[in-house]
């Protein structure tokens, strides 16, 4: 029997070696997660906002 609180967890985005999902974290706060192989990444909302920006402005090679 475990004294610790548990994490809702939701998947948002999965392929076969990545995913990205949200952590209800035991004081409240959302985080979102970025596994890719075997790193990840952590983000509170002004970081995950931050990342989404980042990430629009990569474009595909000609």
């Amino acid at each position: 029997m475990s004294d610790s609180p548990e994490i809702r967890t939701e998947t948002l985005a999965e392929t076969e070696n990545y995913m990205i999902y949200t952590a209800e974290e035991p004081d409240g706060e959302t985080t979102w997660n970025v596994e890719l192989g075997t790193a990840t990444l952590h983000f509170f909302r002004e970081e995950w906002q931050e990342f989404l920006e980042l990430v629009t402005q990569v474009k595909p090679k000609k």
